[in-house]
């Protein structure tokens, strides 16, 4: 490489691009590719001389190892030939295949060190430079990232010298790449800029780029517009919001043009995070006192931005704004007569055309419910729009809760199962909002329809949240609904279904109490065991226990145990299998004595089944059961089955008695 010196390593002349000794040209050489091949034993000095080769190879998975290798290179090079001769190296070697680029941007940031530390660290600076400007997204977002890296450890003088006039070069650069990654840079780098003029070109930049002719372009700067507008309330304090200040005089006129119906979809997405990071500044002011008249007004042009997003023309702005709803409320909360707009704006979204808004709306139903506001009562038979709007904001006050219960009822009837599913499982974390009486009469009923749901999904979904409702009113009122739609899910032709209702069943059972449960529900629970899906069996035999710890041992002794008696004679050996699994599992839970002289004595008898996977089971499971058992038990009943399962004719049933007898012995070696 012109221009370049030969670097030296230990006394040898070096190719700074080859990086190895200048070898005499020889005919058996000529021509072939070295191998990148490191041996096992191996000199960092020669690795370097290998790495930096790598970094010419034709093949470019080879230079991808050596470029995720620079930091390591650097180490052996030292600081002052890093700085002179390997970084100048890569900076010409940007010009290749986006793999190795990505490689560079992300080994870049983890080079401060081996330059000389922060008052070097500004050299990075030149080929991250030119690694912003490529096309490839990735790439630029790796280098974005080394470069926010390099600048938080730059000194104050460099970081305004070096690192702002990159900024500066790349918003200004013709190609559009360079652009987008100079938009978030400033945005992320403002906070630091301490000197008033910085502040003002460098906002000037911003917007430029805001208003810049690429829609590319113009996406990003909305992205960041509500980080930009944090970033310069964090540095002028509440003078940003006056009437003249940047905000309301540069950036909200940004956000405005940014909302409007002229822009493209992309950048529209974005008015929403964008009204969120106005409502969380406010808020932050607002805690300190009371708003100021210019804030009021700031506010009063923020709010119908928001809720225009609701009736825009694309339904993925809109499945934004009902995503991201929860995060508005949270930002606006408190604000004065905020929710007076928003909370009818989401009853809108709540019926929007779009399922897939309804789903991402109804999702946030309880976040939105959980509003400190009170607000105006609305007819639930039209919106809140229609009418005189100073008779409805004249109207009687109610919590958002009570308001949005309303519109319960109206989504259990969704065309969509999707809005029915998230429905069901967000309505009964209205309950504690709401308050017992309230509950019974607004949420019991529209929970009792989705109970009857024909989809079983929402059924599903509303059983397993039904802790919050039980809480607060108890489950009596409901018992008698659950069971069609707990039987019906029990026998549901989709084994996902089953499986996840045997999930909940502990929790019902804890809900609906041990009598309810014995009578409805028991033997459903081992009916399970006979279940044609493998993995069925496995979580019914595991649902047994857990009812063992919940009820008890005399329970599952009395109501579970014949059952499973009945089940170790089926003809099939999987249903066998089943019931030594249950067995093992509930004598974990029972008492020592029960475990003894109900459970252990029908393991050790299915130690004689006719099938070696039936008594090599009986092996395994005994580990688990004989602790519980105590050493009498091991020693009087466990130790005898096991020593004639070491002499099986099967050689699987021999190594599982054999393993588990020496399980054993070492657990009771040290017993009294």
């Amino acid at each position: 490489m012109p221009g370049v010196v030969p670097m030296e390593i230990d006394g040898a002349e070096v190719d700074p691009i080859d990086g190895g000794p200048k070898p005499p040209p020889s005919p058996h050489t000529a021509g072939k590719v070295k191998s990148h091949i490191i041996p096992s034993t191996i000199s960092k000095e020669d690795e370097a001389r290998q790495a930096i080769e790598m970094l010419r190879h034709d093949d470019a998975a080879h230079r991808v190892e050596a470029a995720n290798r620079l930091e390591s290179i650097a180490g052996v090079l030292g600081q002052e030939r890093t700085r002179n001769e390997l970084l100048p190296m890569v900076t010409d070697s940007v010009d290749d295949e986006d793999e190795v680029l990505l490689a560079y941007a992300k080994s870049l940031g983890n080079m401060i060190d081996v330059v000389g530390g922060p008052d070097f660290a500004h050299i990075l600076l030149q080929p991250l430079e030119f690694l912003l400007t490529v096309e490839e997204n990735t790439v630029r977002e790796a280098a974005s990232n080394s470069a926010q890296t390099v600048s938080e450890l730059l000194p104050p003088a460099a970081f305004v010298s070096e690192y702002a006039d990159m900024l500066g070069r790349l918003a200004l650069k013709e190609w559009f790449t360079a652009r987008i990654s100079a938009t978030g840079l400033i945005a992320a780098a403002y906070p630091k800029f301490k000197d008033d003029k910085l502040q003002r070109d460098f906002l000037n930049y911003f917007i430029r780029l805001c208003q810049d002719d690429t829609p590319m372009v113009r996406r990003v700067a909305a992205q960041y517009l509500g980080a930009m507008v944090q970033n310069v309330c964090t540095l002028q304090g509440r003078r940003a919001l006056d009437e003249t200040g940047p905000i309301v005089s540069s950036l909200v006129p940004l956000f405005e043009e940014f909302a409007s119906t002229d822009q493209p979809d992309s950048v529209r997405l974005q008015t929403t995070a964008n009204c969120v990071a106005f409502g969380e500044v406010l808020s932050k002011f607002a805690d300190t006192g009371p708003l100021r008249p210019s804030e009021i007004a700031l506010l009063q042009r923020i709010l119908p931005l928001v809720v225009a997003t609701i009736d825009d023309r694309s339904w993925r702005v809109r499945w934004t704004a009902a995503a991201k709803f929860a995060n508005v409320i949270t930002a606006y909360d408190g604000l004065p007569d905020a929710m007076h707009s928003l909370v009818p704006a989401y009853e809108k979204l709540l019926q929007d055309p779009e399922a897939e808004v309804r789903t991402a709306a109804t999702f946030n139903l309880a976040f939105v419910a959980k509003c400190s506001a009170r607000v105006p009562m609305a007819p639930v038979n039209r919106s809140p729009q229609d009418g005189d709007k100073d008779s409805y904001m004249s109207g009687p006050r109610v919590s958002v809760a009570e308001r949005l219960v309303k519109r319960v009822t109206n989504l259990t009837e969704d065309d969509s199962e999707h809005v029915r599913a998230a429905l069901a499982k967000v309505a009964t974390e209205l309950a504690p909002i709401l308050g017992k009486d309230a509950t019974i009469t607004h949420l019991v009923p529209p929970v009792l329809l989705l109970l009857r749901d024909a989809a079983s999904e929402v059924r599903l979904n509303l059983i397993s949240s039904l802790s919050a409702l039980n809480e607060v009113i108890g489950v009596d009122l409901l018992s008698q609904s659950l069971l069609p739609a707990i039987l019906d899910l029990a026998r549901d032709g989709k084994w996902r279904i089953r499986s996840a209702i045997i999930q909940h069943i502990p929790l019902l059972a804890k809900q609906l109490g041990r009598d309810f449960f014995t009578e409805k529900l028991a033997s459903m629970c081992v009916g399970w065991l006979g279940d044609d899906i493998a993995s069925i069996r496995l979580a019914a035999a595991q649902n047994l226990g857990e009812l063992t710890a919940l009820f008890g041992t005399q329970w599952a002794t009395q109501f579970l145990l014949p059952s499973i008696v009945d089940i170790r004679k089926h003809d099939s050996y999987l249903r066998r299998l089943t019931a030594l699994q249950a067995c093992a599992v509930m004598a974990t839970k029972m008492d020592s004595d029960a475990a003894r002289l109900h459970v252990l004595p029908l393991v050790l008898e299915m130690a004689n089944d006719i099938v070696p996977n039936i008594r090599f089971n009986v092996a395994k499971e005994l580990v688990k059961m004989t602790p519980v058992c105590g050493l009498t038990a091991y020693e009087s009943q466990v130790l005898p089955v096991l020593t004639v399962l070491m002499d099986d004719d099967d050689r699987d049933v021999r190594f599982y008695a054999e393993n588990s007898m020496a399980k054993l012995d070492d657990l009771f070696a040290d017993a009294p």
